[in-house]
């Protein structure tokens, strides 16, 4: 969006409450929080954590890593029933596995002709949309990476910013001003593909987030060892497959990725080591795992933090999905069910579960 765009989607001001203040609710508040006086009516943080309340009311939003650093007062409600009022634009920034109870329970804090925005990874635009209307509905891909080292304190991992559109694909006023509020956090793309850049993102994320629970190491070291980039492979291969079956035509979001290119041809699955194509497939994920060689999984960080990992809306959907189409999805259901044994502490994070899903998914040894 344009300087002007911007500047005319924000009359007249909405009001705007950040529900969920982790990793990525955290950031997109500092950048709310910068808007210029008078650009939004009412700006509101929700958190249901006590602790990070607490932090926050006592030293405010603190920011390191990438972009501006440095702390920030800010509005801070505790609990579900804090928020009074009415709000023009809700953002979701709560774990998928919450999203559709906190949809419900913010249903009546949506003024006349407002809009939830989902932050979510996975296919989350949809659940919303079967809660509260798809009408009320804006999805927001998030193209980059943030971390929440301890309460109040956050860090952008990496450069990016929002894709933002709606299922029906219209760009109307409301999907304008949601662009123009988010643009504080991040450069804003409109699109009348959001489906596309929502299953983009499902790709990466379901190998990302998905294989660093299990390899329980960040993506650069992971990375290095042939056998993850494969299973890689294989997961972008099989959501891309999925992708294809529903409809969907993929847009490109947060890497220069082209996953219809990188997904493995049939020919290419049955492939030895020395195949040129397959090998020039590793080699791109030689050059992804440098360039995110210090992303962690925010799953595994979830899981550290005693919450249930959300791999049913990124490896489930997929695995659910496919069976709807009749596709295989060996390496994403054996995935769902390896990452929930680590939760309840039936397996340890590490190499060796890696190589079990190799061998267990698609008859694999480990080779380094």
């Amino acid at each position: 969006m344009t300087p002007t765009e911007l500047s005319d989607a924000l009359v007249p001001a909405p009001s705007v409450l950040v529900v969920g203040l982790g990793a990525i609710g955290g950031v997109v508040m500092g950048g709310l929080l910068r808007h210029p006086p008078g650009a939004l009516a009412r700006l509101e943080g929700l958190t249901t954590n006590a602790g990070v309340a607490a932090a926050l009311r006592a030293e405010g939003y603190r920011f390191v890593g990438l972009g501006p650093k440095g702390a920030l007062p800010g509005p801070v409600l505790l609990g579900m029933d804090a928020a009074d009022g009415v709000f023009d634009i809700i953002i979701l920034a709560v774990q998928p596995t919450e999203v559709e109870a906190t949809a419900a329970a913010l249903a009546p804090k949506l003024s006349q002709g407002g809009v939830m925005v989902v932050l979510q990874n996975g296919l989350c635009e949809e659940r919303v949309g079967a809660v509260i209307g798809a009408e009320r509905v804006v999805g927001a891909v998030v193209t980059w990476g943030a971390s929440h080292p301890a309460p109040g304190v956050y860090a952008r991992t990496s450069a990016g910013g929002f894709v933002v559109g709606r299922l029906s694909g219209q760009l109307d006023p409301a999907l304008r001003r949601v662009g123009a509020v988010l643009a504080a956090a991040g450069p804003v793309t409109l699109t009348e593909n959001i489906r596309g850049a929502r299953w983009s993102k499902l790709a990466i994320n379901a190998a990302v987030s998905t294989l660093g629970t299990l390899g329980g190491d960040r993506i650069g070291p992971l990375m290095r060892r042939r056998v993850v980039r494969r299973l890689f492979l294989e997961i972008v291969t099989e959501t891309v497959r999925v992708a294809k079956a529903e409809g969907v035509t993929l847009q490109k979001v947060a890497t220069a990725l082209d996953l219809e290119r990188l997904a493995l041809s049939p020919a290419e699955q049955a492939a030895r080591a020395g195949d040129l194509r397959l090998a020039l497939k590793h080699a791109v994920l030689l050059v992804v795992g440098l360039r995110y060689r210090r992303m962690r999984s925010s799953m595994l960080a979830a899981i550290e933090r005693g919450r249930p990992p959300a791999v049913d809306f990124l490896n489930g959907e997929v695995t659910r999905r496919a069976a709807r189409h009749g596709l295989p999805a060996p390496v994403s259901a054996r995935a769902v069910a390896l990452v929930h044994a680590v939760a309840a502490g039936e397996a340890v994070s590490g190499p060796a579960l890696i190589d079990r899903l190799a061998a267990e998914s698609l008859g694999l040894a480990a080779r380094g």
